[in-house]
This record gives C-alpha cells, structure tokens and sequence, in this order.
C-alpha cells in the first residue's frame, strides 16, 4: 500500500502549529496606558497602520477612502451619502442587522449617479489580503446631549481595529491583577451607553478580546448581547445559561491547544493579519438564531487538516479509499456540530 506524508504544510494555517514566547513576562508594575502602547507597537509591527482617530467624522471619511482603495473606485459625494447612509449606517439596522452584512451580505449595491449600479465590497473575502488594517486607541463617543436619556454618557474605548474602516475588532484592556471579566463588563456597559451613538459604526464588532496583559480571551458579539439578556432576567425557557455568557469566552491557542494567554503572544498570534482575517471572514458561522459564534482555536485546527486532506486526496486520487481517511477526536460538549458544519460548508466551496 502506497502511503503519502506531508512534507509541507500550508505556512499561512490559520493556528499557530507551535507557539513559543520571545518575551519575557512583564514582572513589575505596568498601567494600564503602558499596556495599551504596547500592544498597540506590536501590531505596528504586524503591518497594522495606526490611525489618531478621535471622532466620527474622522472615523467615516477614513472609511470612505478604504472603501474606495479596495473597490478602485471613487464615489461621488452624493453617492457615498446616499451608500452610507443606506447600506452602511441604517438607522433601523441593530447589530443582528450589521452582523448579517458582514458575515452573509458584504457585497453592497450602489445606486450611481448616472443611473447604474455597482457591487461594492465591504471586505473581500476571496482574497484576505486585500483587506486593509488599521488600528485607533481611545477614540471619544460624546452623545449629542450628554447625561440626557437612559444610560447615555461618554465614553472612550481602548483600542478598536479596523477592517477597510469598519470597526470588526475591538479590544479592552485592563492592568495586570485586575480580574478580566471588568473588562466584559465594562465592554457590556458601552453597549448600554453608547455602540448605538452617531451612526452607530461601533454595532459592527464582530469579535470581542478582553486582557489584563496575563490573561486573554475573545468572545463574539452576541456573546455580550446574550450575557446583557441573562444579567437583566431573560433566561430560556429551561432557566440555564446559554453558551454565550462569559463562562464562555474562549482562550486562544497553539495547534497543540497550548493556551496563549499573555496579551503580548496573543498579538502574535491571534493578531497576526492572515488569522484575524480569517477567523473573520471564514471561522465565524451566523446561525439561524441570528447567533455569531466564533471558532476555537482546536475547531478551527480540526476543519483545516481534514480539508487538507481533502485536498491531498484529489491530488493523489486516492479518495474514496482507506488513505483518503482520517478522524478527528472530540470530547462531548466541545462542538463537534459547529466543526463538521464549518468543514462541510468549506469542503463545498472546493474547485
């Protein structure tokens, strides 16, 4: 029996196969804005452009000219207004809305001034690398009238990445000892008060990561949508907890599912453009509940060796046969259903 191994892997898989600190561990005191410069440098370094975005009249011109870059095309004042204000910044849109564009309807239509009408990309999911990112730190939400309405105050983020302008990522950072889940709280209480202000651009996030330097952890965003619903009493039917509260935010992790816990690794890793690019745009499945459920690390592993097998199997055109086999060992509750959705929807899309 002939047997084919590997010799090479794909360098660009989206886990890390083995991952080994650089650093080494920040021991003494370190703020909060020492934290946050340093994480910010890291991505500097991962072909992340720093942006001193403050405002959002800043923070949609930057997203117009990003959009125009990845379309190669210029809009017109009034077509951008009349896209923006449509497509992108529906007042009736909430974040089940924005979420369903990014994941499931990228491809906006716009109306042009001569009549016709042209695809416009919020964020090219062919071709990852089109994608541009950028990164703000402590950008201001001031509501028009500040102190006025139900839990309306301002409020100033940590760090945010932007995907061809849109805010996909959004970090919040605490200092080392203080627990992490300050963090998720504080993030929950920025939904309160003030993702939805302006043109609501915040309602966008697609991933959550909370750190305290030590620890990191990310969660999708309706994870915090649906830990808001069983912290104020709206429980299921069973009364249990769902798998979208903060018991259930995921570490990151190497292919060994080594956890990455530092922020500064995690950077490296998570980070890195081709991971982030794809846990966005390939590892997140929109589910009919209208739930985003971001893959772990290990689920994500599991999908990419068996289309890897897949593929070497039509290669060598050994499927259909013992060699063209493999399993993948799960334990219960660690989400073998999403795994094999995810590999099934993928394994589809295959030429």
């Amino acid at each position: 029996m002939t047997t084919y191994t590997v010799v090479a892997e794909n360098p660009e898989s989206t886990v890390v196969s083995a991952y080994k600190s650089p650093y080494k561990r920040e021991k003494s005191y370190q703020s909060e804005a020492e934290l946050e410069q340093a994480f910010i440098e890291q991505l500097k370094t991962q072909a992340y452009d720093y942006l001193a975005i403050k405002s959002e009249e800043e923070l949609i011109a930057n997203l117009r000219t990003q959009l125009e870059t990845l379309n190669n095309y210029r809009f017109s004042d009034a077509e951008w207004d009349q896209f923006f204000k449509s497509r992108i910044a529906n007042p009736n849109s909430d974040i089940e809305e924005k979420t369903a564009i990014i994941q499931e309807d990228h491809i906006q239509l716009l109306s042009r001034d001569d009549g016709s009408t042209k695809n416009i990309r919020l964020i090219d999911k062919d071709n990852i690398h089109n994608n541009r990112l950028q990164v703000i730190n402590q950008y201001t939400v001031t509501p028009l009238h500040d102190g006025e309405g139900p839990g309306v105050r301002s409020n100033r983020y940590d760090v945010t990445v932007l995907v061809n302008g849109l805010p996909l990522v959004h970090i919040e950072l605490k200092r080392r000892g203080v627990d992490i889940q300050e963090a998720f709280n504080q993030i929950n209480r920025y939904d309160r008060e003030s993702f939805w202000a302006g043109c609501g651009l915040f309602q966008y996030v697609q991933v959550f990561v909370i750190s305290n330097g030590t620890y990191t952890k990310y969660y999708s965003n309706t994870t915090r949508k649906t830990h808001i619903k069983e912290s104020s009493g709206v429980q299921n039917l069973k009364g249990k907890r769902t798998s979208n509260s903060f018991e259930f935010t995921s570490w990151w992790a190497d292919a060994a599912n080594r956890p990455i816990p530092d922020l500064m690794d995690f950077a490296r890793t998570f980070f890195a453009k081709h991971t982030i690019l794809n846990l966005l745009t390939r590892y997140c499945v929109f589910t009919s509940d209208r739930l985003l459920l971001a893959m772990r690390p290990y689920q994500i592993v599991a999908t990419e060796r068996i289309i890897g097998k897949i593929n070497i199997a039509y290669n060598y055109k050994t499927h259909g046969k013992t060699d063209a086999g493999g399993y993948i060992w799960h334990t219960t509750g660690s989400g073998k259903t999403l795994t094999s959705f995810k590999t099934a929807q993928i394994a589809a899309k295959l030429p």
